[in-house]
């Protein structure tokens, strides 16, 4: 979520200045409130499913080591801090953020019904692309802003399914759902697709807020790192796509500093 969020306040800033580092602060912290909320409801939605996956067995409420009761006080916890943090915005984010908490509700819900709970996560993680811009500048410039969603929904669609390709065999005995087992041995050309449209969109909301080189410069760096990433990829070792899933925290510093250098 921070990373959507940093990309947005970063295109926000005005050229020949730096993005306002008290909002990226700010931003730091809900981002973690908001995705240890997301976890915990995950793992509240899924602890019986959790219980059968090896990776995820050892997890604090499949291992009966909290009680859902307990759980609960938690959520409320980071709700609750996470709250303090929005007001602390104008009133434009503060509806703006108010309305993705229908989506980190749902989106553990997906892998039961779709096998593209991975677009579902996407709409989530990235909201913060819509929120980071509206925070700076009072409103969402959507001609900047639904491109830089749109290139971090297809983002999150590469790095997800990669991830869910760790858990195939179990998901399968259990019945759970993903675009790995959609996609199968074809994995490969749907994340070329989606890394293609990711490049599309992150070049349209540059152009449409005057970015410059060194912004395009760090997009075919991401490029590139996708192209190797993809190329080599075995779907079939578990420890090569958790691997290949943590290489994905460079995308997200490679754009931003080349927002930053590109604005100075």
């Amino acid at each position: 979520l921070y990373l959507p969020c940093t990309w947005s306040i970063g295109l926000a800033a005005e050229p020949g200045c730096l993005p306002d580092w008290r909002v990226l602060s700010l931003f730091g912290v809900g981002a973690v409130l908001m995705r240890g909320a997301g976890c915990t409801i995950n793992d509240m939605w899924d602890r019986d499913y959790d219980k059968k996956v090896v990776r995820t067995a050892s997890r604090p409420l499949a291992a009966g080591d909290i009680s859902t009761f307990h759980s609960f006080i938690f959520l409320g916890g980071q709700l609750s801090l996470a709250l303090c943090v929005l007001m602390c915005l104008n009133y434009y984010s503060i509806v703006l953020g108010a309305a993705s908490l229908s989506l980190v509700i749902t989106y553990p819900l997906m892998k039961r019904i779709t096998y593209w709970p991975q677009l579902v996560l996407g709409f989530t993680f990235n909201w913060g692309a819509l929120l980071g811009w509206s925070a700076i500048k009072g409103s969402c410039e959507w001609s900047v802003c639904l491109p830089l969603y749109l290139a971090g929904v297809m983002w999150t669609l590469v790095y997800d399914t990669i991830y869910a390709h760790q858990d195939k065999r179990d998901d399968i005995i259990i019945g759970v759902k993903s675009t790995a087992l959609q996609f199968k041995e074809d994995t490969k050309q749907w994340l070329s697709g989606f890394s293609l449209a990711m490049l599309l969109s992150l070049c349209v909301a540059g152009i449409n807020c005057n970015q410059t080189f060194p912004y395009y410069s760090a997009v075919a760096a991401i490029g590139a790192h996708l192209a190797q990433q993809i190329y080599t990829l075995d779907i079939d070792k578990p420890e090569d796509c958790w691997k290949k899933f943590a290489s994905n925290r460079s995308v997200g510093v490679l754009l931003f500093i080349g927002i930053v250098l590109g604005n100075l």
